[in-house]
């Protein structure tokens, strides 16, 4: 009786698959401002996933070495001197690569891309305004409602002090957020800008002229038509896929989702710059060039590189020099960039002793690492300063698991970058409207890794979501319009 009521609850979920990718968004819009709620709707569309796609998810390589990575994992904790932090560890990594393996297949499309992109911007918005409140209006609120489903603390001035923290632990969390955010809305506003450029075009409004890059989106609206063939190959019918993309696309070629972005990535921009984060100043300014680079606008490249090198010469140059920079130069940027904003920071803190001590404790134990979770209790031991993580991923997974499990995690995650950077340079998988959009995905992939070398973003459940998220859309349609590079062995 209990096993034919739960295949029927199965049942049930499964004939409502096709509304999981919809789910997902939703999880995603309500992640930042509610993070139970959004755990809760994103592991359930992973499970019905699951249970859909099972077959398909079990035949691709690239999960079978996550699979490999999960039991080597599994067995370090076994190893380690305090195996129940090593095991509650694994929490931090294991579920994650469920949700990665079942979006991958979720993700399909580059209409979803562009989805994902618009609910992240939307999202954010609020999380901004917060953070600007916090630090300027003195904001402080501590509410809980329905115990920790919806659990909001803001601290006046931030945290650390006079750094935007918003509803996230730290401001460099925050920072890492805003980052990610910042370079797929950048995505998504160059593409609108075009859209509207075209558009004026067509009007009469602008000289007619070749646009190789803009002219197809005349041609065609957002909404994927490949997505149709992705849909049956799901078992979803097209029209029901299609219906529910469109509900949340805007409206193309109007002016006002480009006005949105322009006030979200402006908002965004002024959060960012306020979490006083060096680490995320950096990553949206390579962000910046990257995409000058890839539109060819030489002269924000100079402008850019222009700014860049005066406060750099500002923050490192020889005196002489750097004081004619200061002129003009705001202390806010050099003096964070030289930490001679925090002159008297105890060397414990400082990045460089954190990796050797990371580095050292690799070395010891180069197999099977201390323990997931171990770092923190073996710093303190030996500076006598609580520090939860090294600031640097790679040097903490060989530190906590050793060497064969963190190259084993870093090589799949090269491997979802070279095949993504191999689509983008392959024309004829990727129309042309599309490569724009596919290059945001891997700009924030790549900004996601380079601030992972300066810092840990692991432990933030939103953060880390959204990281794997991103991961499973790059691989999702990589495996769809390029199917050899990732070894696809399903039939389409």
């Amino acid at each position: 009786m209990l096993g034919a009521s739960l295949n029927k609850v199965f049942d049930y979920f499964k004939s409502r698959w096709q509304s999981s990718w919809n789910y997902s968004l939703w999880a995603l819009l309500i992640f930042p401002l509610s993070p139970l709620l959004g755990a809760v709707t994103i592991g359930f569309v992973a499970l019905i996933t699951w249970l859909k796609q099972y077959r398909k998810i079990s035949r691709r390589p690239l999960n079978w070495g996550f699979a490999l990575l999960s039991v080597l994992l599994i067995v370090t904790a076994g190893f380690a001197q305090d195996k129940t932090a090593a095991f509650l560890g694994l929490f931090n990594l294991l579920p994650f690569f469920l949700l990665f393996a079942a979006h991958s297949t979720l993700i399909q499309t580059f209409a979803q891309l562009r989805q994902m992109a618009w609910i992240l911007v939307i999202g954010s918005l609020p999380v901004a305004i917060i953070g600007l409140g916090q630090l300027f209006l003195g904001w402080s609120l501590k509410l809980e409602i329905l115990w920790i489903v919806f659990a909001w603390t803001i601290r006046p001035g931030g945290n650390p002090p006079g750094r935007i923290a918003s509803l996230f632990l730290h401001a460099n969390t925050f920072a890492a957020y805003l980052a990610i955010v910042f370079i797929l809305g950048l995505g998504l506003w160059l593409e609108n800008y075009q859209q509207l450029k075209v558009k004026r075009r067509q009007c009469g409004l602008l000289p007619s002229r070749s646009i190789s890059l803009a002219q197809p989106l005349v041609e065609k609206s957002w909404v994927d038509v490949k997505g149709d063939q992705a849909s049956q190959a799901s078992g979803v019918s097209p029209s029901r896929a299609t219906a529910g993309q469109k509900s949340f696309l805007p409206t193309p070629y109007s002016s006002l989702p480009l006005l949105f972005l322009t006030v979200a990535m402006i908002t965004n921009f002024i959060a960012l710059i306020f979490t006083n984060s060096r680490n995320g100043w950096a990553i949206a300014i390579l962000a910046c060039l990257a995409y000058a680079l890839y539109q060819g606008w030489r002269i924000l490249v100079g402008g850019v590189a222009a700014i860049v090198s005066s406060v750099l010469l500002a923050a490192f140059a020889p005196s002489v020099v750097a004081q004619f920079f200061r002129q003009y130069v705001p202390a806010f940027f050099w003096a964070r960039l030289n930490d001679d904003m925090y002159p008297d920071r105890p060397v414990a803190l400082m990045r460089k002793t954190q990796w050797e001590f990371a580095w050292s404790l690799a070395q010891e134990h180069p197999l099977t690492g201390w323990g997931l979770r171990s770092f923190s209790g073996l710093y303190k031991a030996q500076m006598q300063i609580p520090l939860g993580h090294p600031h640097n991923l790679f040097l903490m997974l060989s530190a906590e698991t050793g060497f064969p499990s963190a190259f084993l995690f870093y090589g799949l995650l090269a491997w979802i970058l070279i095949t993504g950077v191999q689509l983008l340079r392959k024309s004829k998988y990727i129309n042309t409207e599309d490569r724009l959009i596919f290059f945001s995905y891997l700009l924030a992939f790549v900004a996601w890794f380079l601030f992972n070398t300066v810092d840990v973003t692991l432990f933030d459940f939103r953060l880390n979501a959204l990281s794997w998220l991103i991961l499973a859309g790059i691989c999702g349609v990589v495996h769809r319009y390029d199917p050899i590079r990732l070894g696809r062995l399903d039939p389409p």
